[in-house]
């Protein structure tokens, strides 16, 4: 069993954090925070070093990596700014449902403007009076000639703004099936599309510089071909997209994680109280080693889950355990990181605070925690009846 990372894996973790050294100034992100405006140069200039879309194969303007890769690079994204990291990590959200289910065409057409930094992806799910339960569905595809005429809305959807290009809608289209998650499919909505429209949610705890909106299709018509894998079985294909998406996720909750834990150690050894670094009190080191060992055992986690990714292993109880870990590792030690900082750590200056809002979203999108808990216990326990 190996615990190391190749030499090309270390190569790209090297060539992400220099990015993040060399880009990530925080004269600029101070004023993106003021504006709440998205990162855009950040985002161009990751696309353009190949870190968006990673996992796309070459043909596709990606670089032919794997899960383990894409998660590497969200995790130093994270680490350098919870906040430009996050709209970096899932700028192409979603587009592995194209990736895994699209046909040559929808791959070749879509997937790589997002990898070249010429729009974000979007994945246009959940539903104002649903949430967490996917199996209802209230936005429908109804077949007329040959294109498919969607109306509906979804709420919370990422990346949903002036740079999106295109949404992959979780849709009815057989309202008999039963049950009713046998009826939905997934389909390919252009953003620009006549009846597409957008409302931003308003402000937000964390995640500020990310867009996020309320979208409606009103008689929105797209081609038949824009159906993305096979008609009435896009839970299914959303059920595997979430395995792999809940794995992203688990690493940009591991990268805040330590990114509020790298702030707070830099600031316990130089910070005196009591004629002595706080560094040397006994409470303060062994709050310092708890972080750390929380972040291990989850990266451990997170690691594991992308590594069995990469192997095949579709593992829904697994990527649940890490993404739920992960996201409470970065919560808890977001949290001590504010408590090391005292006073300065509640300050926007010291980052930290920032840290902790932007470390929350991580226990609710993707599947909150309780979903999360539903899937591991459901596989540990199987049907009971």
């Amino acid at each position: 069993m190996q615990f190391e990372l190749t030499k090309e894996q270390v190569q790209i973790q090297k060539a992400v954090r220099d990015f993040v050294k060399g880009q990530f100034k925080k004269e600029e992100i101070h004023d993106l925070l003021e504006r709440h405006a998205y990162p855009e140069r950040l985002w161009k200039k990751a696309c353009e070093l190949g870190f968006v879309g990673i996992h796309f194969p070459e043909k596709y303007s990606g670089q032919g990596m794997g899960v383990m890769e894409n998660i590497l690079v969200a995790e130093e994204l994270a680490r350098g700014d919870s906040t430009v990291g996050t709209c970096l990590l899932i700028a192409d959200f979603a587009t592995e449902l194209i990736l895994h289910n699209g046909t040559e065409e929808q791959k070749a057409k879509w997937l790589p403007p997002v990898a070249e930094g010429k729009c974000l992806a979007c994945g246009a799910f959940t539903e104002p009076d649903h949430g967490s339960d996917i199996t209802k569905v209230e936005t429908t595809a109804v077949k007329q000639g040959n294109e498919w005429v969607i109306n509906g809305s979804k709420i919370f959807i990422t990346n949903s703004g002036p740079l999106a290009g295109f949404y992959n809608v979780l849709c009815t289209t057989d309202p008999n099936a039963s049950p009713s998650h046998r009826g939905l499919s997934i389909i390919l909505v252009e953003a620009d599309r006549p009846g597409v429209a957008y409302q931003d949610v308003g402000k937000k705890m964390g995640i500020t510089l990310s867009y996020t909106a309320e979208v409606t299709f009103k008689d929105v018509r797209v081609p038949l071909s824009n159906l993305i894998g096979q008609e009435n079985r896009g839970f299914y294909q959303l059920l595997h997209f979430f395995d792999e998406s809940r794995i992203l996720v688990a690493a940009q909750a591991l990268g805040i994680a330590q990114g509020g834990f790298d702030r707070a150690l830099a600031y316990v050894k130089q910070r005196e109280q009591f004629g002595k670094k706080i560094a040397q009190f006994q409470v303060t080191q062994h709050k310092i080693a708890d972080m750390a060992t929380k972040i291990e055992a989850a990266r451990l986690l997170v690691y594991k889950a992308a590594w069995n990714f990469d192997q095949g292993r579709i593992d829904p109880k697994l990527t649940s355990m890490a993404k739920m870990y992960a996201a409470r590792t970065a919560v808890e030690v977001c949290d001590e990181a504010i408590q090391l900082l005292g006073g300065y750590g509640y300050m926007q200056e010291y980052e930290v605070e920032r840290y902790y809002r932007d470390a929350k979203i991580t226990e609710i999108y993707e599947g909150t925690k309780e979903i999360q808990k539903n899937t591991i216990a459901g596989t540990l326990l199987g049907s009971i009846k």
